[in-house]
């Protein structure tokens, strides 16, 4: 509900042109959901802050949760492995493994919004507590150029 609400209102100002209004919508909801997601799966009990804008044809958005050290610890090794490839290599490999093991999917949301949706992304882990990391994720997609249609 949380980002379907943000792509709606994200997306108002596409509104002139339906088309362009659909996929800033579709593409404000997907990485929202995602990040939303993946804070509420990993996350350890307390608040998942959430910002969300638009600026200079970009939506950026910002989820902050606390994770465990040994979240921290696999999420960083997750993010060194997409490094070292091309994400649609990536994604791929990823749809292979899981068809043949019946996997959970591990990293497959992140790696479509990598090399579908081309998003910009950044992570900052920072210590909290001996026990607990404050996990910020920052991702930023293009979005339609604003039409008179």
């Amino acid at each position: 509900m949380t980002s379907d609400f943000i792509a709606e209102v994200m997306a108002l100002p596409f509104s002139r042109s339906r088309k362009d209004y659909r996929q800033a919508h579709h593409d404000i909801g997907y990485l929202s959901n995602e990040l939303i997601e993946n804070a509420v799966k990993f996350r350890q009990p307390g608040e998942i802050l959430v910002e969300a804008s638009i600026f200079d044809g970009r939506f950026f958005i910002r989820v902050k949760n606390t994770i465990d050290g040994g979240s921290a610890a696999r999420f960083q090794q997750l993010l060194r492995h997409i490094q070292s490839k091309n994400a649609e290599e990536l994604l791929l490999e990823q749809i292979e493994i899981n068809a043949i093991s019946m996997g959970s999917g591990s990293g497959l949301g992140l790696l479509t919004l990598l090399s579908d949706y081309d998003a910009k992304m950044a992570w900052a882990f920072e210590e909290h507590d001996d026990q607990h990391i404050i996990l910020t994720t920052t991702a930023a997609v293009a979005m339609p150029p604003f039409s008179n249609q």
